[in-house]
This record gives C-alpha cells, sequence and structure tokens, in this order.
C-alpha cells in the first residue's frame, strides 16, 4: 500500500487561521500536512494578527527574520509531495496570490511538485501568466476536491 502524499500548504500570513483549519480537516483524512512556521506559531498562541508577526515592517533590522521564514518554508515545500495555495480575498482582490507565496509556488513547479489552488485562478494578479504558466490546479474551493483527486 502506498503512502499518502505529503501536503504543503502556503498562503499570506493573513490567512494562516484557515490555513489551520484546512490542515485539520486534512489531517482528519490522515494526511501529513506541513504548514508555515509562523502558522504553527499562531495555533499554539490563538493569536492570529499577522501584524504581530511581521515585526520587520516597523524595524528593518528584523528582515533576517523573513528571510529566514521564507529559507524554512521552501525547505518544508521541498518535502512534500503537493503544493497547496490558500488564495482568499486580500485588499480588496479576490482569489490574492502575492509574491512570496508566488515564489513558493515556482520553487514546487521547478521540482516537479503538482500545486493545487483552493480558491480561483485570480484573474486580477499581475502573477496571472505566472499562476497559469505553472500549472496551478484552483479547487473552486472545495478541500473535497483535492481529496477526490488524491
Amino acid at each position: 500500500m502506498s503512502r499518502k502524499p505529503i501536503i504543503t500548504i502556503c498562503s499570506s500570513a493573513n490567512f494562516y487561521r484557515h490555513a489551520v483549519d484546512i490542515q485539520q480537516q486534512l489531517e482528519k483524512q490522515r494526511y501529513k500536512v506541513i504548514i508555515p512556521h509562523t502558522a504553527e506559531k499562531m495555533k499554539k498562541s490563538g493569536d492570529y494578527d499577522a501584524s504581530h508577526y511581521r515585526t520587520w515592517l516597523k524595524d528593518s533590522k528584523d528582515y533576517p527574520k523573513k528571510t529566514w521564514l521564507m529559507r524554512e518554508h521552501f525547505k518544508e515545500v521541498a518535502s512534500g509531495d503537493i503544493t497547496l495555495v490558500i488564495n482568499n480575498k486580500k485588499h480588496g482582490q479576490a482569489n490574492y496570490i502575492g509574491g512570496n507565496v508566488l515564489m513558493e509556488m515556482a520553487l514546487a513547479f521547478h521540482l516537479g511538485k503538482p500545486i493545487y489552488i483552493l480558491n480561483d485562478i485570480p484573474d486580477q494578479s499581475p502573477f496571472l501568466e505566472e499562476i497559469i504558466a505553472l500549472g496551478a490546479i484552483p479547487l473552486q474551493g472545495n478541500i473535497k476536491s483535492l481529496i477526490d483527486r488524491l
């Protein structure tokens, strides 16, 4: 019997509460799910206010923290089998995918890992061309459709 794939979740920090919810849903189905380091901290503390963690925005000397978080999640994308992007509404844009998540998606693409997007492809994104070219598969908000595909 083959093992279930490891799913690495990528998303804006503003969506980490949703990432934790999806992690729990998938773990109930016996999937191993990796979420970003800060999402784990938020889960433990119960504080999901992303501004409390983005200290580099107030003190540029803290940018090495952001660099470390990026490197760590790149390692997690590499160690997973599948990348799942949570792309909710942010800054008035539906299906938001920011620069950092786009980089994680590019890494997954480079490593030959399937990329799923929880909602639809963000048609207003400046990265629309790249997101489509990465072959990301939209799930139309239905996490069960991911489970059915696996």
